[in-house]
Formats: C-alpha cells, structure tokens, sequence
C-alpha cells in the first residue's frame, strides 16, 4: 500500500491492517508524524506534537480496538501536563491528568500524536486566533476549515491522523465537517462523558470527526459503547430548508442543490420525505440566545488570565452579564418546553434533514478584526442550522453531499430523536454506500 493511501485508509482500516500485522504501529505513527511535518505549515491545524511520545507509546501499544493508530486531540480536552489553551493565550495551567475522553482513547490503544486548534474559547465557526493564527482547509487553503474544531477537521481531511477528537457547543463540530468534507455527529447531550470539563455547560457535546460513518461509530464505540444499530427499514424523513425564525440567510444554489439531490437519493433508496420542519418560533430566540451568551459569560469569568483574552471574546461576553442565577433557572425551565415542543416533530418522523451551512466553506480571515456583534450577525446568516439541537440535546450530524463547481465541500445535516445515534448511523451509511466520499482527497495534500 502506498503511503498516502494508508494515511487515507481511515480509522478502522488502519486498526484493522495493525491487527492483522500489515503494518506496524510505529509505521502509522511515523507516517502521521511525517505528514504533519510536511504538511501542517501550510495548514496550521495542530497546536502541539508530541513525536517522542508517540513514538514512545508506538513500540508496544496498548492492546484493544484502536491499538497503534494515531489520532488527534482538540485542544479543548486535557492532556496530563499539557496546557488545555482552548485556543488562547490566557491560560497556563497545566492539565494534572488525562481528561475521561483521553483516557478512553488511550484505554483502546489509541496513540495521541498532538493537540489541535480552536479559536479562542471556541465562540466562533473559523479556527482563527491572536494566539494561534489562522488554520486553513486543505481543500481550499484560501478558505477556513470552519470552527470550533477547524484543525481537527483539517488534521484528518488533509490525511494526518485518520480521526480526530472534537467538540460541540452550536456546531462545532458539523461545521468544520462539512467545510472539510467529513462525516460529523454530535452526539445526544451527555452520551459522551467530558469529565473533568462537566461545568462547560449541557450544550457542548464531545465527539469525533471521520472520513467515514463506519470510522465514527468505532470511534464512538471506544468513547461512549452501547450504541446499537437498528436493521435497515423505510423511515419518514422530514425535509426543511428554513432558517430558524429570528434568523437572516439565504442558501446558495450549490446547498440548495445539495439538500435537493439528497432528498431524491432518501426517496431512492426507499424512504418517505415530506416537507415539514420543527416547530420552533421566533419567540423561542431569545432562550436559546440568553441561555448561549450566559454560558460565554461564565467561561470567560473562569479564564486564569482574562485581561489577555482578544477584546471580541470579551465583548461576546457582556450579553450574559444581563442574565441572573435567577433567570437561567427560568430559562432553563423553558428550554426545556421548547425541547418538549419540537421534539414533538419525531412523534410523526424518524429523521429530520436540514442544512448545516447557507453556503461552502468561506474565506480564511473573512471576519479578521471585526467586533463580536458584527461576528455574531454575519455567523447567524452561515450557520443557524446547528445551534437548536444543542439546546435540545438531540444528536445530529453533518454528512458530505458532494462537491461544488470550485471543489468545494457540500454536506446537509440529520437530525434523530433523543438518543436516536443509532438512526441517525444507519441512515448515513446508506447515504455513503450510494455516493460515496471516501475517495475523495484535496488534491494539495492527496500524495
């Protein structure tokens, strides 16, 4: 096998080809290391490399189901002695043990080759930071890799690691998938455990990103087991191209052509779409948006350094200055209503299908040294779609729908019911069997 063709062979292959002694575990981590020297400065998606260390580790791996195979770590997670930067430079503390989700990994014989980048305390959906610069996608360097989890994504789009660990507080992790060409789910709200991290908030989710749906369920076999897989059936699928009632946007034809061939490959493959979305009004807004910037207000006040923050993610943070103890405990109370009320929409369906972008990836730096409300206005115009089922907990995912004229990355997202991962796995699948992406490399980073 080729070099590229084993970088791009994906998690489960890799696992596979060092179970059955194809190749080594020093072999995979070298070729990671290699890749990531050779590539990684032109995309800027790793924070830190630990080549000694893996290499260490590659000599005699832990046995179990991702034994010897390289992998990569937000830098949202801890790793014991490292600096946990959430993407800024106001923190210094370093990480006295593995967090649950590190150790998981490492449990099954994951080797952790490095930590990836995020903006700052993720509040954004590009991978751009004062401390760490700008991260780029590999199918498009001109462009961002989206965000939170930009060099996760950009790591494994670009053949550097075959899987990359992530998280999602409005779609930080689908974001980055579908500008990068990956499969992304976010699982049900507490599915993943995030120990020591539990007081980020109930929105933000822990998860993977993959080149393929089978590599995400194995990733989340290792991290959060117990999920089963329902016998393939025709399933109703609801099909909305709305945006969230409050919000402005307009889909580009080339998303709008992605949600429409999508819905008649679900009919194709035996499916039942109709066209009905949630039930989610513009009243509903300032919930989610109140509940959102007290939880950015209170991630801020815990920074070890605030004054070093960047001047937008302080002013991101004034919003929820304005909200009590005493009012999250009502808003809370009526999140939940809300969740009630548009999970009542899997009481006639199995499967929601929406969009997860407005329009392909975007320029790299298109919003550099603009204000948090300016930011804030233009993100809810691109990526609305993603926000809703944090607040719900329900799981979803972005899956690849093919590629623009430019070579862009198109993706559309599902959504199940409450802890329908299963579903929402069986569903993709098929969607992959039929127009399959795996093949598929940015040609800058394919050899």
């Amino acid at each position: 096998m080729l070099p590229a063709d084993l970088a791009y062979a994906g998690l489960a292959r890799q696992a596979q080809l060092v179970r059955d002694g194809e190749v080594t575990a020093r072999q995979l981590v070298d070729l990671s290391l290699e890749r990531i020297a050779r590539f990684d400065p032109q995309l800027n998606a790793f924070a830190a490399v630990y080549a000694e260390q893996a290499r260490r580790a590659a000599e005699d791996p832990r046995p179990g189901p991702l034994s010897g195979v390289p992998i990569a770590v937000k830098d949202e997670m801890d790793i014991a002695g490292e600096i946990t930067s959430h993407g800024t430079g106001a923190i210094t503390e370093r990480a006295p043990a593995d967090s649950e989700i590190v150790r998981r990994l490492r449990e099954a014989g994951a080797i952790v080759v490095g930590k990836t980048k995020m903006p700052e305390l993720g509040l954004w959906p590009f991978t751009e930071s004062i401390t760490w610069g700008v991260t780029r996608n590999p199918w498009d360097t001109d462009r961002t890799p989206g965000g939170s989890s930009g060099g996760s994504a950009a790591a494994v789009a670009a053949g550097l690691v075959p899987a990359a660990v992530a998280a999602d507080g409005a779609g930080s992790i689908r974001i980055p998938a579908a500008c990068c060409g990956l499969f992304g789910l976010k699982p049900h709200s507490g599915r993943v455990p995030k120990t020591p991290h539990d007081e980020d908030g109930h929105w933000i989710c822990f998860g993977g990103l993959t080149r393929s749906v089978a590599d995400s369920k194995l990733l989340l076999d290792v991290i959060a087991p117990g999920i089963e897989i329902p016998e393939p059936r025709p399933l109703k699928i609801a099909y909305s191209e709305q945006f969230p009632p409050g919000t402005r946007g307009k889909l580009t034809p080339e998303m709008r052509a992605a949600m429409r061939k999508t819905k008649a490959l679900l009919r194709d493959l035996g499916h039942q779409v109709v066209d009905k979305g949630p039930d989610f009004r513009v009243r509903d807004l300032p919930i989610v948006l109140a509940i959102m910037f007290r939880g950015i207000r209170d991630i801020v006040d815990e920074i070890e350094h605030p004054q070093r923050l960047e001047r937008r993610s302080r002013h991101l943070a004034r919003p929820g200055r304005l909200v009590s103890d005493r009012r999250v405990d009502k808003l809370l109370v009526a999140e939940r209503r809300l969740a009630e009320r548009v999970g009542r929409l899997w009481d006639e369906v199995d499967v929601l299908l929406t969009p997860i972008l407005a329009a392909p990836a975007v320029p790299a730096q298109l919003m550099e040294g603009r204000g948090a409300t300016v930011t804030y206005l233009w993100e809810s115009g691109w990526v609305p779609f993603g926000v809703l089922w944090n607040s719900t907990g329900q799981p979803a995912a972005s899956v690849p729908a093919g590629f623009a004229p430019d070579g862009l990355p198109l993706a559309v997202q599902l959504v199940g019911r409450p802890h329908g991962e299963g579903t929402l796995f069986a569903l993709s699948q098929q969607i992959e069997d039929a127009r399959p992406w795996g093949p598929h490399r940015p040609a800058a980073f394919a050899w």
